[in-house]
């Protein structure tokens, strides 16, 4: 399968490396790598064992790599004024888009532009970070869970998942792609906000108690939040959150991507994590208080 990659940060780089290495015919569309990548090749150095491929196809338009099977979307939200001119000359007639993009509105920015027909949404639970140029570092973890736009399973969607699975990458084909969404949240929001505020990994939050309950008490504000989405299955609060406490509190001072992007002084995801979930909570008549004053801090900060 002919795939491009757009948004070659940490993950886009570390997924397009891994199906790469499984024999997918993969085009990177590159910014800060392009010269190191094209000189050196890429380098992936993972928990699960290190790597090195010394030709990738790199670009630095996407009108050199032309149409595609796939699109895989990593590029932050951030820049997503940016995203719809940089897939669109990578369509063909059947070309599947696959956003692995953080938060909400995604999907509907490019099915807008693109058609629902082609669109897939993707929930990624990686851990890992970007350091010199053309290398990626693979920290844990790196299950994605993906399904259509639309709803529902389809043969699309779980091949795509089997193509991942092949390049030894975890991942599930789903029916409802907006609870996936709504469960990454339940993470992103506390850990990602509190880490940038504080300055603080994840491991530091959650040995101070009193930071320990306000991640708790966050987490089950955005499920109340996710619950009244019409999901087809509603989240448990407190199975669900106590699961993704213990989870964390085996990743050995991690620093998420948010803490990492305040301390180097790049603008934070605040729109697609914070701002559109509050916007679908209050449209539900939903409350997330401490949610919001998180947002309100951080964007504050952003100032």
């Amino acid at each position: 399968m002919r795939i491009g990659i757009v948004g070659s940060g940490a993950l886009g780089l570390y997924y397009g490396a891994m199906l790469q290495r499984s024999g997918q015919d993969i085009h990177f569309l590159l910014r800060r790598d392009y010269q190191a990548i094209q000189k050196n090749g890429l380098h992936v150095y993972s928990c699960n064992g290190d790597f090195h491929l010394p030709k990738v196809a790199a670009y630095l338009s996407p009108q050199e790599i032309g149409p595609v099977d796939l699109v895989i979307v990593g590029l932050k939200t951030i820049s997503n004024q940016h995203l719809l001119e940089l897939v669109r000359p990578l369509l063909g007639t059947d070309t599947a888009i696959l956003t692995l993009q953080n938060g909400l509105g995604n999907e509907e920015l490019l099915s807008a532009a693109f058609g629902a027909e082609r669109i897939l949404g993707g929930v990624a639970f990686l851990c890992s970070n970007r350091e010199e140029p053309g290398t990626v570092h693979h920290l844990g973890e790196g299950k994605i869970l993906l399904g259509e736009f639309s709803g529902g399973l389809s043969s699309r969607s779980s091949n795509l998942a089997k193509m991942f699975q092949t390049a030894e990458v975890p991942c599930s084909a789903v029916n409802d792609l907006r609870r996936a969404r709504w469960e990454k949240l339940v993470w992103n929001i506390p850990f990602n906000g509190l880490s940038a505020l504080l300055g603080k990994d994840v491991t530091e939050i959650l040995n101070h108690s009193p930071s320990k309950e306000l991640v708790k008490n966050l987490m089950l504000e955005v499920i109340s939040g996710a619950n009244a989405q019409s999901l087809k299955e509603p989240i448990d609060a407190q199975k669900y959150s106590q699961g993704l406490i213990s989870f964390t509190e085996n990743m050995d001072h991690y620093r998420p991507s948010m803490m990492i992007d305040r301390a180097e002084g790049r603008a934070l995801e605040l729109e697609a994590i914070y701002a559109i979930p509050l916007q679908q909570a209050e449209a539900a008549n939903i409350s997330m208080p401490q949610v919001k004053m998180l947002w309100t801090l951080l964007d504050s900060g952003e100032k």
